[in-house]
């Protein structure tokens, strides 16, 4: 069989939730099924790093798809004409976008539907283009993945497709996520915090992730509990709104909040492993994956009590109401000062997260993929 793959998510030293998920999938189904011949598409340039097994073609075509417009072209433009070339027997879309223009069977996994939910979150072309077009994917696709039981649910229930159609691929968590000895932990905080304790958030600086109401708690705990620490920051500022800059500038403590930007896998293990706790209180999430790298960190967790963070962490971490700035407050102070929380913590996430892993991610993709390419297009 022939697939043809868009990767426009792989970029080098630039992998984000999405991208980390088609990196991990994609290097072990193409080794995996090497009778298969895979076409992986790319926008730009791409680094051979990607190129995972001999049974992979890369193709590169314009333009770089990065805005609805261009995105307008690369889909329904530049994809029709590249499988036309390849003559695929399925065209699968990692990131879930599809071409309307194209007769070729397609696949594609939806993470969530925030734009359906918050579109004022977006800017008005992408949430426009959102709205118009994934509507038109979902009914296009002959099957869909997606990455948590309540992002499948939302589908049905947003777009009216059949569950049978749609497939539950949870995420994994990167190979290289584990626990540090005291010892690493202590040189780690002295080099990010002067030796303070801290929490920690990772992720696209979104609104979605909620981080105005972080920011909130994090200065009312201090008040309450007088305690000495840091929270970092760890993500690139895409999306940095009003509404998260008003909630940074009125804090009282916003000298305890450091921004690191965006640090590799290898580092992120350290600071994850380091921190007394990871923060992750959004308001609406697919599925969340630094839930899972910390569950490997033994690190707790803070997160929210709704949309898919409750089945992933299941009763592995601090469920907290995302709306309330006491509840998210009382989260910290409860990793705080409260004896043995942490220790009890870890020990249900080194049961929760055997759930997870990406290989597991993998197999069940290949089998979505599989009953796709035995499908009829519905």
């Amino acid at each position: 069989m022939k697939i043809a793959v868009n990767t426009r998510l792989l970029l080098k030293n630039k992998l984000e939730g999405i991208g980390w998920f088609s990196y991990e999938t994609l290097k072990r189904i193409t080794a995996q099924h090497r009778e298969h011949q895979f076409y992986f598409i790319f926008d730009r340039q791409f680094d051979e790093s990607f190129i995972f097994s001999d049974n992979i073609t890369p193709v590169v075509i314009p333009p770089q798809a990065r805005h609805p417009l261009l995105y307008y072209l690369w889909f329904e433009k530049s994809i029709p004409r590249a499988l036309k070339k390849i003559q695929p027997d399925l065209f699968f879309s990692p990131d879930g976008y599809l071409s309307l223009s194209t007769p070729v069977k397609s696949m594609h996994v939806i993470h969530d539907l925030n734009f359906e939910h918050y579109p004022d979150d977006l800017p008005y072309p992408e949430r426009t283009f959102y709205r118009h077009y994934f509507p038109q994917y979902a009914r296009k696709a002959c099957r869909i993945a997606t990455v948590s039981e309540f992002s499948k649910s939302d589908i049905i229930n947003q777009y009216k497709i059949p569950a049978e159609k749609i497939d539950v691929v949870y995420n994994g968590a990167n190979e290289r996520y584990s626990p540090l000895p005291d010892s690493e932990k202590f040189l780690v905080r002295a080099k990010y915090t002067g030796g303070l304790p801290y929490f920690v958030f990772v992720g696209a600086l979104h609104p979605r992730k909620n981080l105005a109401n972080l920011f909130r708690a994090f200065d009312l705990f201090r008040e309450e509990s007088k305690i000495e620490m840091k929270l970092l920051i760890i993500g690139h500022k895409k999306w940095w709104t009003s509404q998260i800059k008003e909630a940074f500038e009125k804090m009282k403590h916003q000298n305890d909040v450091d921004f690191c930007g965006r640090i590799d896998p290898v580092e992120l293990n350290r600071v994850i492993s380091s921190a007394a706790a990871l923060t992750y209180v959004s308001y609406f999430e697919g599925f969340g994956i630094p839930i899972l790298e910390a569950f490997f960190c033994e690190t707790p967790v803070i997160t929210s009590n709704i949309t898919s963070m409750p089945e992933v962490a299941g009763d592995a971490a601090i469920l907290t109401d995302p709306f309330s700035v006491k509840s998210i407050a009382e989260g910290m102070m409860r990793i705080a000062t409260e004896p043995g929380i942490r220790e009890a913590l870890n020990e249900k996430a080194r049961v929760r997260r055997q759930v997870f892993n990406w290989q597991k991610t993998a197999d069940r993709l290949w089998q979505s993929m599989e009953k796709a390419l035995d499908s009829s297009n519905l």
